[in-house]
């Protein structure tokens, strides 16, 4: 992928409905070692794109992963059951991602609180650990320090190194969404490129084991 990015990064990108059809072995050939789709949103909006780039992905061979949208002003615990009925984890796949990038008037305990229920809820169901994406500038108004065990997916554009400041709790990233405008064979228009902090074999640690 002709983006700039070190060699030591891996490299994906993150899509929903907004990116349209999808063509994920041409995603594939340029490069990309994963790829997240946007899954939910709040307790009954599935993403109409979902089911083609689920599918996809995997049949293109991207360590592929799946992100709820979350919408604080919503029951947290419904939001998760509504993830966690749309998205069937298999081996291979990455842990499940809440998307937290808005508040709609809700702050203080009941926003950190609604944030930590539906984690709850979904490492239960998944026996995973799953991810917060995010952005520092957000996450440090709204939301407090204790989260930092949980691995975080930053959103940052830049086109320095690394990504600086890290939200509060954090000390390190694993996934930087580090654009939001780069063009890559098999997406039509723009698509968020991600960068993984790690190897092949820490990527792979990450994902659903086979039981």
């Amino acid at each position: 992928m002709t983006n700039g990015a070190p060699e030591t990064y891996l490299t994906g990108i993150d899509v929903s409905h907004y990116q349209g059809a999808i063509n994920w072995p041409d995603v594939k050939g340029a490069g990309c070692a994963f790829a997240f789709a946007k899954a939910t949103e709040a307790t009954s909006i599935v993403d109409p794109e979902f089911a083609a780039n689920w599918s996809g992905m995997k049949s293109a061979g991207l360590v592929r992963g799946a992100y709820h949208f979350f919408r604080p002003e919503q029951d947290a615990v419904a939001q998760a059951n509504h993830f966690l009925q749309i998205v069937q984890l298999e081996p291979g796949d990455l842990p499940p991602v809440i998307d937290v990038e808005l508040n709609d008037g809700v702050t203080g305990g009941a926003l950190i609180a609604g944030v930590g229920n539906w984690i709850d809820t979904v490492a239960e169901a998944t026996g995973m650990t799953p991810l917060i994406y995010t952005a520092a500038y957000f996450w440090n108004e709204y939301m407090n320090d204790g989260f930092g065990k949980f691995p975080l997916w930053l959103a940052h554009y830049s086109s320095a190194p690394t990504p600086q400041p890290l939200p509060n709790g954090w000390t390190n990233w694993t996934f930087w969404q580090y654009s939001q405008s780069l063009l890559i064979p098999g997406v039509p228009g723009d698509a968020d490129h991600n960068r993984f902090n790690g190897a092949e074999s820490d990527l792979q640690a990450l994902t659903k084991q086979a039981t």
